[in-house]
């Protein structure tokens, strides 16, 4: 199954490019320093238990966490079930979207 990227999907992760000839003093802080967290989404065909299922083995969580994200998600429409840095979350979002489960990746505020 293809990768589906969602708009708020944050590829554009890298370093600005900087001039060695040109001492600057100024730390730089790129987009990789901040936060990330994947953002599940509800959807009329997953079932509570596969979604349940993916949580548990894909993120990591207990049962009882992954059931309180399911109910979150199902009430909310989405939910934050996964914070951390953007390359140890982006291939747990991918194992979730290969699972047939709506992901996203943001930025955390």
């Amino acid at each position: 199954m293809p990768l589906t990227l969602k708009k708020n999907w944050r590829m554009q992760f890298t370093k600005p490019l900087v001039n060695p000839l040109k001492q600057d003093d100024t730390d730089v802080m790129d987009d990789t320093d901040k936060g990330c967290r994947i953002i599940m989404w509800n959807d009329e065909v997953n079932t509570f238990d596969w979604v349940i299922e993916t949580l548990m083995e894909v993120c990591g969580h207990g049962r009882e966490q992954a059931e309180q994200c399911a109910m979150i998600i199902h009430a909310k429409g989405k939910y934050a079930v996964k914070e951390g840095d953007f390359d140890k979350l982006r291939p747990m979002c991918e194992a979730i979207i290969d699972r047939g489960i709506n992901a996203t990746i943001e930025e955390a505020d």
